[in-house]
């Protein structure tokens, strides 16, 4: 069995708005091993980047626990949080906006090179950061360039690499692929998994896109307003879909198959405010099974090995 890297435990995270509370992540758990992608997905608006940022200290945890290598790092400060930033690093969503676009390529990578105070020279520093831009396989004739000389494809490498400088043991992927062209994502999908295998590093791969999430994650984590639904084994997941809400997600798959109709499943009805929302199941406004008891706080229980589900009527409608 492979050894726990992260373990996260009743992870919340709170904003204070004019009208009340954002409950944008709400009482989390789940862990993640050496080497191992969990993949979380969930509509635009569930929490799932705010997760991703919570656990790399770019927000501030409200309440419960992160645990890297079984040391708790849920509120460092000063140089502890510093030596956990080199462990732990983001690629965000948008490689332009994420790049500073007064720095070349290579001074990009660079940087926390700089930082990290590890090279006493600038041939050291040079050095380093092309081996770095040559592992995510930018060419040597564009390092010079600035961010908006590049293509997406290219940026992204660039975001990756910058990531990689400081040999992290985990990397939170903020939707990495979904601002490139297919074929480009298919590129960049293919070359995390590959630096994945040569050192070792485990993901947060966070995405909307379950096509996507399914060909890289080893677990998948499904989000619904800030809630865990539905967690599972990636080909668990795809084969014995449990909580409605996920059938709905899978559903909106596009399929190449021509003969066989594809069966939406409409989701009808408001969805629930995350600001000050009300115990109980936050899909049940939409959800075609709900019964009163829905109405009742969810628990996150296992169904079966490793396939855990937060809803109460899932032995009626499974």
């Amino acid at each position: 069995m492979a050894e726990e890297l992260i373990r996260v435990e009743n992870l919340k995270k709170y904003f204070k708005v004019p009208s009340g509370t954002n409950h944008a992540v709400d009482d989390v758990s789940f862990t993640i091993s050496k080497g191992e992608t969990l993949g979380v997905v969930g509509e635009s608006g569930c929490g799932k980047s705010t997760l991703g940022r919570t656990l790399i200290h770019l927000l501030e945890a409200t309440d419960g626990k992160v645990l890297l290598k079984g040391q708790d790092i849920t509120h460092v400060k000063g140089k502890e949080l510093k030596h956990v930033r080199e462990k732990m690093q983001i690629v965000f969503q948008d490689p332009y906006s994420s790049l500073n676009p007064r720095l070349r390529i290579e001074n990009t990578v660079m940087e926390p090179l700089k930082m990290s105070g590890r090279f006493h020279s600038r041939a050291e520093l040079k050095r380093e950061a092309n081996r770095l831009m040559e592992l995510v396989g930018i060419d040597e004739r564009l390092r010079t360039s600035y961010p908006h000389e590049l293509d997406g494809g290219r940026r992204q490498r660039v975001c990756i690499a910058r990531a990689l400088a400081l040999n992290p043991e985990f990397i939170v992927c903020d939707e990495p692929v979904s601002a490139l062209d297919v074929s480009i994502q298919a590129a960049v999908l293919n070359l995390l998994k590959e630096l994945q295998r040569e050192m070792g590093m485990a993901y947060m791969f966070v995405t909307h896109d379950l096509s996507v999430v399914r060909h890289i994650s080893d677990n998948i984590c499904v989000m619904y307003l800030g809630q865990m639904v539905e967690k599972s084994p990636t080909k668990e997941l795809f084969n014995n879909t449990l909580h409605p809400y996920t059938k709905a997600l899978l559903s909106a798959i596009p399929s190449t198959d021509i003969h066989t109709p594809m069966k939406r499943i409409q989701l009808k009805g408001e969805i629930t405010s995350p600001i000050n929302p009300k115990p109980g199941c936050r899909f049940a406004s939409r959800c075609p099974y709900a019964k009163e008891e829905c109405r009742q706080p969810q628990e996150l229980k296992e169904i079966s090995q490793g396939h855990f589900v937060a809803c109460c009527r899932i032995k009626e409608i499974s």
